[in-house]
């Protein structure tokens, strides 16, 4: 099941700027003892999310518990094919997550080192920012 908020102020809204250097906000590993990191900035989609989350949680057989510390609230959309120019924009058609560099975005827990260390690397295969494997005391 995609993740995407129930409910929304404003519909659709501007693709807006990017935040210039890496992140303050959710950089350390709160929750697990291992986390996925990202490297830069960019978009993740509601399926990329959802894509990593099940490699993960089908590596580790439902062993451990799993975070998804990133959540798809900004609206992207798409206008319909063989449409001409103008016309307005288009209708909502996914969420994504706006990620910058630094942000942890899934933390493991209750497995070893090796398997997290695996499992993040399948599921940042499915991502479409580069990311690095980091543990609680943010080293590699």
């Amino acid at each position: 099941m995609l993740l995407m908020p129930r409910k929304v102020k404003h519909r659709k809204i501007h693709r807006g700027g990017w935040p210039k250097g890496a992140t303050t906000k959710g950089a350390a590993v709160s929750f697990g003892s291992y986390g996925l990191k990202s490297v830069e900035t960019g978009i993740i989609s509601a399926r990329q999310i959802e894509a990593a989350r099940r490699a993960m949680t089908r590596f580790i057989m439902r062993g451990g518990k799993v975070w998804i510390r990133v959540f798809p609230d900004k609206p992207m959309t798409k206008k319909g094919e063989q449409t001409p120019m103008g016309k307005g924009k288009g209708s909502v058609d996914h969420y994504v997550a706006k990620v910058t560099a630094g942000r942890v975005l899934f933390e493991l827990d209750g497995v070893s080192r090796e398997t997290a260390k695996e499992a993040m690397r399948l599921a940042a295969y499915k991502l479409s920012v580069k990311t690095r494997f980091v543990d609680r005391h943010g080293t590699e």
